[in-house]
């Protein structure tokens, strides 16, 4: 491949990171809206506004933005599975989960391609 083609790819991985943090963190803090407003509740709003937080800092060229890209869903995911009785995770605790796991992906992806 060349650098370009290379160049390309890891700025296809960082947006396709951003969007995926973003719509997770909407969806976090959409569900508000339909759940009894508890602390774990607010705590998860919160997590989500992290999340939009991070997906607007992956759209730069920081570093420091893909470390806390892979550290803070890492974190969110094994609360969420600490949380959860075994074999009781909701489909969209599934979901979040899965896109937990493609944002820390792609951004080990990306910031392995920058290191070089």
């Amino acid at each position: 491949m060349t650098p370009e083609n290379i160049q390309s790819s890891v700025l296809r991985l960082r947006v396709l990171a951003a969007i995926l943090i973003t719509l997770s963190g909407i969806g976090q803090v959409a569900m508000l809206w339909f759940r009894d407003l508890t602390g774990a509740a607010v705590i998860e709003a919160l997590v989500g506004v992290v999340y939009i937080i991070i997906g607007i800092g992956l759209q730069g060229q920081s570093r420091f933005t893909l470390f806390v890209a892979i550290a803070i869903p890492a974190a969110a995911a094994a609360l969420v599975l600490e949380t959860t009785p075994q074999g009781t995770l909701s489909a969209l605790q599934i979901g979040r989960l899965a896109a937990d796991a493609a944002v820390i992906l792609c951004s080990a992806l990306v910031l392995a391609n920058t290191r070089q």
